[in-house]
């Protein structure tokens, strides 16, 4: 497989270094990719530049994930508005460990096979680094003027900020150049992936490297991916979308691939899955054909769930989508945990109800007119349950003066009431 090609018609390549192909068609070559360990987990917008070290690896290639323990101290300015907060050595620990568990999802660490991956942290070899070794080292080697004519710091110091630039940010570019010089010395790498963003900083490593070593280094960038209505992606009203089932749930997850639109599918199943050309071309004609059934979103939604989380995390994610209109949709209900029925009926009117009362065996029809107002009369609901219109976790109630029991509490606390075709209802027991 030949790496650039594989990028250039996924819509993978933004930015290139003269001679960065034919150093890979030449040999076994190892690249690295920075990662921000400022969370426990990877997020969707980490993808991007995931799924580059994929490519990489499945085209022979070795790839290094570059943990920005160090880096991740002083904060990135590319593209920043304002400085970020600094972590401290406990908590970048964790986070590398966390997003190891991850990336072990895409790419192969463990197996003995000369190009497995790797992961690195520069904290490791920039902490006894003292502040006279480095400025004589590292700083003697790039000028300021080389430096200021980087747009990341142009921008920060052309008054877009009214907080102007710290020299520790400043400094960002010559820690992470020289992280890309470390892992040429070290690992032989030579060629350093990334986000568009990061096109200055990545051309201060291959300069440094130029300089001190006389050697040659390459860069490669991805575009920033956005929305095809320009929105940002990965973002929703509740924030980032998580690669870490505690902060995304599977089935929140799979519904966020699910529902991008048609113009966004086409784009994002060619970057985030590892399906072929002829594959994506099929299902980009089938879309064509009959857009209604989202041949493209169901296919992205069913690769990225199953990749990220699991084939069985996929299918109980589909099953619950499927609630609202399944035949099963009653067992399903009795099957799914309590985070999953929640999210599927997030935004109905809720009520709380008495556990005791329930216990008690209140009627139907006194539980959902007067303790919740769900009919406005007793004699509204009793018409529209005998014309088959009021159900129950799914299943059609026949009379509406029949008793409550606490047999109809789903994860032992929530009802779930529909009046009529659309209009959902959650109970909940205290």
């Amino acid at each position: 497989m030949n790496f650039v090609e594989e990028l250039t018609w996924r819509g993978m390549i933004h930015q290139m270094m003269p001679g960065t192909e034919e150093q890979l068609q030449k040999e076994m070559t190892t690249a690295y990719l920075g990662i921000d360990p400022t969370a426990d987990s990877l997020h969707i917008g980490h993808l991007v530049g995931v799924m580059m070290l994929k490519h990489f690896q499945r085209a022979g290639h070795k790839p290094i994930a570059l943990i920005g323990g160090a880096t991740g101290m002083i904060g990135d300015p590319s593209m920043k508005s304002q400085e970020r907060k600094l972590l401290d050595e406990a908590t970048l620990r964790h986070n590398q460990e966390a997003i190891r568990t991850q990336l072990a999802k895409f790419l192969d660490f463990d197996s003995d096979a000369p190009n497995a991956a790797e992961m690195v942290n520069n904290y490791d070899w920039m902490k006894n680094f003292s502040f006279l070794d480095f400025i004589r080292d590292v700083g003697k080697y790039i000028t300021v003027n080389y430096m200021m004519a980087k747009d990341s710091v142009k921008k920060r110091l052309s008054g877009e900020s009214r907080e102007g630039m710290s020299f520790t940010e400043f400094s960002y570019q010559l820690c992470q150049g020289y992280d890309f010089l470390h892992l040429y010395r070290e690992k032989g790498c030579r060629l350093q992936l990334g986000g568009s963003d990061q096109w200055g900083n990545i051309t201060t490593g291959t300069e440094l490297i130029r300089r001190t070593e006389g050697g040659e280094a390459f860069a490669l960038t991805c575009p920033l991916i956005t929305k095809a209505d320009g929105g940002k992606f990965g973002k929703t009203e509740s924030g980032n979308v998580w690669l870490d089932p505690r902060y995304t749930s599977p089935y929140k997850f799979y519904q966020f691939w699910l529902n991008v639109s048609d113009a966004d599918a086409e784009k994002y199943i060619k970057i985030f899955t590892a399906l072929s050309r002829e594959e994506i071309e099929a299902l980009v004609a089938e879309q064509a054909q009959d857009p209604g059934a989202r041949p493209l979103q169901k296919r992205l939604a069913k690769e990225i769930t199953t990749m990220v989380h699991s084939a069985e995390d996929y299918e109980a994610a589909v099953e619950a989508s499927q609630i609202l209109f399944s035949n099963k949709a009653a067992d399903i209900l009795h099957r799914i945990d309590e985070t999953t029925l929640l999210q599927v009926f997030e935004g109905v009117p809720t009520f709380e109800v008495s556990r005791a009362d329930i216990e008690a065996g209140i009627p139907l029809a006194e539980l959902l007119v007067d303790k919740a107002q769900v009919f406005p009369s007793k004699g509204e609901m009793r018409k529209m349950t005998q014309n088959g219109g009021v159900m129950i976790n799914k299943e059609k109630i026949a009379d509406a003066y029949a008793p409550a029991s606490t047999a109809l509490l789903l994860n032992d606390r929530y009802i779930i009431v529909q009046k009529g075709k659309k209009n959902y209802f959650l109970l909940i027991a205290k």
